[in-house]
């Protein structure tokens, strides 16, 4: 029997129109510490991109892998459209997802 893994795709933001950062993981509440604590990746550490304004649950990590690619491909525009549709208040969704 095969188990497939759920995986998330997130935005990150440094603040209300700041930064941007988006990636994906299977583990969405442990990644997103990594990145409050500096160890997400050179990039969000060194702009402190670290609030979590938007995410999506997707099936399989070959899912979830397109849709990063395809928002990582996205003019800056359509990603503030994109979580300003999610999350209007650009408030850090972390305190909601973490269990």
């Amino acid at each position: 029997m095969v188990v497939m893994q759920e995986y998330y795709v997130y935005i990150l933001a440094s603040k209300r129109n700041g930064t941007l950062y988006a990636g994906m993981t299977a583990k969405l509440g442990k990644r997103v510490v990594r990145h409050k604590n500096g160890r997400g990746s050179k990039f969000t550490g060194d702009y402190e991109v670290n609030k979590l304004v938007y995410f999506e649950l997707c099936k399989d990590k070959k899912t979830a892998s397109a849709r990063e690619n395809q928002l990582k491909k996205w003019n800056r525009r359509w990603k503030i459209r994109i979580i300003e549709n999610f999350n209007p208040g650009w408030e850090d969704l972390y305190n909601k997802i973490r269990k």
